[in-house]
């Protein structure tokens, strides 16, 4: 028995498979630009009025005839890539899959004019009207009583001189309005949709404007660090990056995944530098593109640690075999199903490899600048990340303010300090700084490492004299003696009357060596004082201000954990 019967699709469909999910001005003129690329298109025009409400896409693509406009720009769900064709007629892979993203068209404005043409047919088209397409979907009807309105070409006559094939679309009353600055969505077209600026054959304009990477100068003047991952070529945003004056921003390290992706990945000098000006919420994050185009927003939300350095890093992540036979994509187009096994591989790589090494030298790097790191990062003991900081500050203090040098001299020595400074100074002081901080940035180490051990120092002494007194131990009065008479002759060279040591008693003139003289009797015979021998050479020397050797530094930290491990069973034990 033949069968006449036929699906018959009611409108309702439109939402259910998506109408209602695309509310973005972002995601429609992602959703437009990408029809134009696959149509070989080599200009789009984006024209944007604010305070008239409408959007117009223009390009120079193939364009349809009457017959492609209604069995395939119109029949939801056809594919370009039927018959298995992924590329179109240039050679270009298509961005477009399951051929319902055009309902991103249908979601953001009361009507959409269409009107398109080939080289060898005039121009046809047609309106879509949301308001009576939610009119006919509560009346209950098919897409076969639906009719779409009838289009008035001669509304298009500002925009259709000179072209000889192509589509143009205008959006009319935007739902949301358009809300963001038109520096914004320059922004976000140079940012977001990068085929634009690598294909030399493919130009995006918005009010007549050519889009380049030069709308992204502000971010790259806020980049501070760059690391790429595996190579991405002719990427403009790249470029520009990695000819930044290197004093500005450091080139982290490359990392060569096994998986076939590529990207990059880079760092701000503040959280706020994030927010893309000119917007209302929105925030550059880490990106996930497939050919070309935005596939997940916020890729670090799948493996977010929490930690701080994730506030200031931005980047894109290209995995073009994300676009394969299967289906990976959510029914929106604006994400990666969550279960699929191919993305929890680039997310395993990005949260087992990636991320943690560019954290742990975003740390180094930053802490390098003078700039707060990832305290949670165990690489950096706490006590000398905050020495650390402390050094900064003293730093700062000698190259913070160039204009003001605390000379308190009257105006004659002022003008004699002059003169002789301009017979002897040729540098400006600008460059007087540069040359203060490169020295002091060479100490940055050293200094802090000292400050730290100095500490350690000063509170392990103390805190023996502490015990000595609270014990009643007899000293050496030979050494006490002696010592107090040295003291006594440098006051006297100095000129100084005042008493300096806050406590005056005989423990406070000796130092760790000859305190533990005290105490030998009251813990292991010989065994702290032998190590005060060997640790003394080299406290003083921290003491005198001066650099040590890395064979002194690790010496002076193994002796001196020895001596506290010592010296805290001393006191507990007592």
């Amino acid at each position: 028995m033949t069968s006449n019967f036929h699906f018959n699709i009611s409108l309702t469909v439109l939402n259910s498979l998506g109408r209602d999910l695309y509310r973005s001005v972002n995601t429609i003129l992602g959703e437009a630009i990408s029809n134009s690329w696959d149509a070989d298109a080599h200009n789009v025009h984006i024209y944007i009025n604010k305070e008239e409400n409408y959007l117009i896409i223009k390009d120079d693509g193939i364009g349809m005839d009457a017959e492609d406009f209604q069995n395939k720009f119109l029949k939801i769900g056809y594919s370009k890539r039927n018959g298995g064709h992924n590329n179109s007629p240039e050679g270009r892979p298509y961005i477009g899959r399951k051929g319902i993203g055009k309902l991103a068209l249908l979601s953001c404005s009361e009507k959409i004019h269409i009107i398109t043409k080939t080289k060898d047919t005039d121009y046809i088209g047609a309106v879509i009207d949301n308001t009576q397409i939610d009119h006919d979907i509560s009346a209950d009807r098919d897409t076969n009583q639906h009719t779409l309105g009838e289009i008035n070409i001669d509304d298009f006559n500002d925009f259709t001189n000179n072209q000889e094939h192509g589509t143009i679309i205008k959006f009319e009353n935007l739902n949301s309005g358009i809300r963001n600055q038109i520096e914004f969505f320059k922004k976000v077209i140079a940012l977001y949709y990068r085929f634009s600026l690598i294909d030399n054959d493919f130009n995006i304009y918005l009010n007549d404007e050519l889009i380049t990477s030069k709308e992204l100068k502000d971010l790259v003047d806020d980049t501070q660090i760059f690391w790429m991952i595996n190579d991405l070529n002719n990427d403009p945003l790249i470029a520009k990056l990695m000819a930044k004056d290197k004093k500005n921003i450091t080139i982290g390290s490359d990392y060569k995944s096994s998986l076939p992706i590529k990207g990059f990945i880079a760092s701000v000098k503040k959280p706020s530098a994030m927010k893309v000006r000119g917007a209302i919420g929105e925030k550059l994050t880490i990106d996930l593109f497939v050919n070309g185009r935005m596939r997940e927003k916020d890729i670090l939300r799948h493996i977010s640690r929490n930690r701080i350095y994730e506030n200031y890093l931005y980047g894109q992540i290209h995995f073009d075999t994300l676009d394969d036979e299967i289906d990976r994509f959510t029914s929106s187009r604006e994400g990666v199903k969550a279960d699929d096994d191919k993305f929890k591989l680039l997310l395993d790589e990005l949260y087992d490899n990636i991320m943690p090494r560019m954290a742990n030298e975003w740390d180094i790097i930053r802490v390098g600048k003078k700039e707060d790191g990832d305290i949670d990062n165990p690489q950096i003991p706490k006590r000398r990340r905050r020495a650390l900081s402390l050094v900064n500050d003293v730093i700062d203090s000698f190259t913070g303010d160039t204009n003001n040098t605390g000379n308190n001299t009257n105006e004659a020595d002022n003008e004699t300090s002059n003169n002789e400074q301009n017979s002897t100074n040729d540098e400006d002081p600008e460059n007087t700084k540069n040359k203060i901080e490169e020295w002091a940035q060479a100490l940055r180490e050293d200094a802090a490492f000292n400050t730290d051990s100095y500490t350690e120092c000063f509170i392990s002494e103390n805190l023996l004299r502490c015990y000595i007194r609270e014990k009643g131990l007899k000293l050496n009065e030979e050494l006490v003696k002696d010592m107090k008479e040295k003291v006594a002759k440098t006051k006297t060279d100095g000129g100084i009357n005042i008493q300096i040591r806050k406590t005056d008693s005989d423990e406070s003139y000796l130092y760790m060596k000859d305190l533990s003289f005290a105490i030998e009797k009251t813990c292991e015979p010989e065994t702290l004082r032998t190590k005060t021998k060997e640790y003394s050479p080299m406290r003083n020397a921290i003491m005198h201000t001066a650099l040590l050797t890395d064979e002194a530094k690790l010496r002076l930290t193994t002796v001196y954990n020895e001596i506290k491990a010592r010296l805290k069973n001393l006191f507990y034990s007592s």
